[in-house]
């Protein structure tokens, strides 16, 4: 799912904490951050107009929102580093390293950062995705001087014993456990996107292959923090209750003096062109099978990434949209069903379809209604009034999560580490001249077979009870 809107389906599946299941990162925005939101009139589209931009001699990039409505600030630090920056065999080396950073460094001792965030009224966590690690604290606007004085301190003084690293080595290894190895549905999923991703490093899964993790070393971890962690690789946010000027004078105060790194290395995998359905089976204990259809798309650099947007909610977005009305309410084929398409991403993504059949009903009639309704866009046109009400139901959800400072910063940083941040202010634009013609061209463009990669998990009767959710989302914690 795109970071830019929360998420299309009732009853989300999606969310994010330390150490909760791979869900997205849009609803926590809203649900963590609702203390920080406020009783407010929805953003106006200048909004962003607001934003300070600057860039320090050491190459860090800074954006200041300033937001008074309450004394409280968003600090978050991105860097550009995710899984899609590891290789074959040391995949993970993102998601542990951020781990990691949450042990001592040379002023702080372990733990000690996140007490004293929280003494001060504030919170803090991080997350790593695809493409990104990033990190935040929330809270009073008193604190934005010590808050960015740690965070310029773990950049470049973490300190990480033999012990502690193989501590939260097994600690993210029992994640891995429960996220995915008890998960048949998580574990489909990356079974998908190992078919789906030959030659580029979106194949293998965020919390990285589990023998990669099991053999890590504290040399790869400091190898990979040394190359990554410089200011040069980071987007430093501030939204809230500040003077952009002065919120510029202590970023410069507390990373100023860090020296720029070597420029880390670029990714250059292309993945080439899918020339044939790709098929994967699953064959694991769980309750009830499960079908995820996924195509390869592009990302927000391609004009086509708005149409295919739009044409995700169409299918996915809310009771009256057509999966859950054609297959869930009227067929009633399915548990659950969904579109998902993640176009804010560094590299080109998927268009996803998935769905859950009831008992007594089958993989095969779940396919045919899919592929059925896949058919329909390609040959009738999307009603006026059907796309209006997409449109409507997009942006509107768009401009309620911008309630949220911390949503806001949400936006801004992940957007400057996978494109620049600017994109924000040309989405609503994009999404309302989006038409039908649009939407029918893309359908059948993408979601063709010879572009489509299926995933099918058949379960083995078990007593043991299972919890089985979907989480397409590119981030874990």
């Amino acid at each position: 799912m795109s970071l830019i809107l929360p998420p299309k389906t009732p009853g989300s599946r999606f969310g994010i904490r330390k150490s909760l299941p791979i869900p997205l990162i849009a609803l926590a925005c809203l649900l963590v951050l609702g203390a920080f939101s406020g009783a407010v009139a929805a953003p106006g589209p200048d909004l962003f107009d607001r934003v300070v931009e600057h860039r320090l001699p050491n190459g860090l990039k800074i954006l200041v929102l300033q937001e008074s409505r309450a004394p409280i600030i968003s600090v978050q630090i991105w860097y550009k580093v995710g899984s899609r920056n590891e290789e074959l065999g040391k995949t993970g080396l993102s998601h542990l390293l951020e781990h990691l950073m949450f042990k001592a460094t040379e002023k702080y001792g372990p733990k000690e950062f996140s007490r004293l965030v929280q003494k001060a009224g504030g919170s803090d966590n991080a997350f790593t995705g695809r493409d990104y690690t990033a990190y935040f604290e929330n809270g009073p606007k008193t604190e934005l001087k010590n808050w960015l004085a740690m965070e310029a301190e773990r950049m470049r003084g973490l300190k990480v014993g033999e012990e502690d690293f193989a501590t939260e080595r097994n600690v993210v290894l029992e994640e891995r456990r429960l996220r995915t190895e008890d998960d048949p549905v998580n574990f489909l999923f990356e079974e998908v996107m190992a078919a789906a991703f030959k030659a580029h490093p979106y194949q293998w899964p965020v919390i990285g292959w589990f023998n990669d993790i099991e053999t890590m070393t504290r040399e790869d971890f400091l190898q990979h923090y040394r190359r990554y962690y410089v200011p040069n690789n980071c987007t430093v946010v501030v939204v809230g209750d500040i003077d952009p000027q002065e919120a510029l004078k202590e970023i410069e105060a507390a990373f100023g003096a860090i020296p720029a790194g070597p420029e880390p290395p670029k990714v250059t995998a292309k993945e080439p062109r899918q020339f044939g359905e790709r098929r994967v089976a699953v064959n694991r204990e769980a309750q009830l099978p499960f079908l995820i259809m996924a195509y390869h798309t592009p990302n927000w650099e391609d004009p086509d990434a708005y149409p295919l947007e739009v044409l995700s909610r169409v299918l996915s977005q809310g009771r009256s949209s057509r999966l859950y009305h054609n297959l869930i309410y009227q067929q009633r084929l399915a548990l659950q069903a969904g579109a998902d398409y993640d176009f804010d991403t560094a590299n080109p993504t998927l268009f996803t379809l998935y769905a859950q059949p009831l008992p007594e009903k089958t993989v095969p009639q779940l396919e045919a209604a899919l592929e059925a309704e896949v058919k329909r866009l390609q040959t009738e046109m999307v009603g006026d009034k059907e796309l209006q009400k997409v449109k409507n139901q997009t942006v509107s959800g768009f401009y309620m999560s911008l309630d949220s400072l911390f949503f806001r910063g949400m936006l801004l940083g992940r957007l400057e580490t996978v494109a620049r941040w600017s994109l924000i202010k040309e989405f609503v634009p994009k999404i309302l001249q989006v038409t039908p013609g649009d939407l029918q061209r893309v359908a059948k463009k993408y979601l063709v077979a010879e572009n489509r990669n299926v995933g099918i998990l058949s379960p083995i009767k078990t007593d043991k009870p299972k919890m089985e959710r979907f989480s397409p989302g590119g981030q874990i914690n």
